[in-house]
């Protein structure tokens, strides 16, 4: 159901689709816990509401940093919370105290957060993607120090995990081998005396295309939001939670001849009308994806004319009839023939989740299917 709209540029988010994503994900890996990820705004979606809607459905929630967490906790987030992404002098103290889970991903990190108080740690061991985590003689020092702090009373290991590199790639053989990798350290936790906890390794393309990998725990963060991890990566009940739509601001007919923004990079070859729509890359929109790009207008698509700029990008209505105010769908699920975050992925050269992530600005958010 489709709202009116108020705001120049409105960013749609249907909470009970988001929900019925999570189901669908659920039902992928249903011996698994499930982890709804809601960093980076939710993916460009609001994280406090769509963290609420995602209690209603799944077991925990995860997000990158500490910051992310304590936003959470302070807008009344209650339940298990995981948080994995921090540098030297992060708020440990205050995730400890506000009971959010913490990750350990080196003996230095270790170390501070136990001298932050008596924290629940899940470790992250580095089984091939090379960025957090702890890998060979690092990762050996990291267990025998959490051995020891945890004898000592100084903490809890509640968890041990990992994140595939190529898991949207699934004949890849690194996929393979890491998770190979992950079973040897969890393997090697309980050599050292420490019950692993919670085990998880999977994201969205796992939890859809790896079942070995499920574990204990599966993650799903773009595909909850009813984006395939990639386009060859199908997954049948889910669908885009998140409507993007402006109004426009601006209609007149152009001769042919008359260049179109900046650098003239498109001249009209004929008489035509373009619309102008006050959205561009300061809210987001990538400015690469020009040309190429398309909106929904009239249940038809047309196509974004010339440069993309901060606060505006021209559309071509051509003979559509047109007037200010009328509007224009950037993307979304597709049932209007409006295009999507991966149509304009594709366009900009890049991947659909850096489409919904970096929706900011002057953006208006309206949700649908608050309880």
């Amino acid at each position: 159901m489709m709202v009116e709209m108020a705001a120049n540029a409105e960013l749609i988010v249907d909470l009970d689709q988001y929900r019925e994503n999570l189901d669908v994900l659920r039902s992928l890996a249903p011996t698994a816990l499930q982890l709804a990820v809601v960093k980076a705004n939710a993916y460009g979606h609001g994280m406090v509401p769509v963290a609420r809607a995602a209690r209603d459905v799944c077991d925990w929630l995860g997000v990158a940093t500490g910051a992310e967490a304590l936003e959470l906790r302070a807008a009344g987030d209650e339940g298990p919370l995981l948080c994995w992404l921090a540098a030297p002098g992060a708020p440990f103290a205050q995730l400890i105290a506000a009971d959010v889970e913490v990750t350990a991903s080196s003996v230095g990190q270790l170390e501070e957060i136990a001298a932050a108080g008596r924290a629940r740690v899940q470790l992250k061991v580095d089984t091939g993607l090379s960025r957090s985590g702890a890998r060979g003689t690092d990762w050996d020092e990291l267990v025998d120090q959490a051995a020891r702090l945890q004898r000592a009373g100084r903490i809890e290991v509640t968890g041990i995990w990992s994140h595939f590199a190529c898991a949207d790639e699934p004949a890849n053989s690194a996929n393979d081998a890491q998770e190979v990798a992950f079973r040897q350290a969890v393997a090697q936790l309980e050599a050292a005396g420490i019950e692993p906890g919670i085990r998880h390794l999977a994201n969205s393309a796992a939890t859809v295309t790896r079942p070995s990998a499920h574990f204990d725990l599966v993650r799903v963060g773009i595909a909850s939001y009813g984006i395939s991890p990639d386009p060859a990566i199908q997954v049948p009940g889910i669908r885009p939670a998140l409507t993007a739509r402006a109004k426009l601001a601006q209609v007149k007919r152009i001769e042919p001849g008359t260049g179109v923004s900046y650098g003239y990079r498109w001249v009209a070859e004929s008489e035509s009308t373009v619309g102008l729509v006050p959205v561009g890359y300061g809210d987001g929109i990538f400015r690469t994806a020009s040309p190429g790009a398309e909106v929904g207008f009239n249940s038809a698509r047309i196509p974004v004319r010339g440069t993309i700029c901060m606060d505006q990008l021209v559309v071509e209505l051509g003979e559509h009839s047109a007037k200010p105010g009328d509007m224009v769908m950037l993307f979304g699920p597709g049932d209007d023939g409006e295009p999507t975050a991966q149509d304009w992925a594709d366009a900009a050269g890049t991947i659909a989740y850096e489409i919904v992530t970096r929706l900011s600005g002057r953006w208006t958010r309206t949700y649908l299917g608050t309880r």
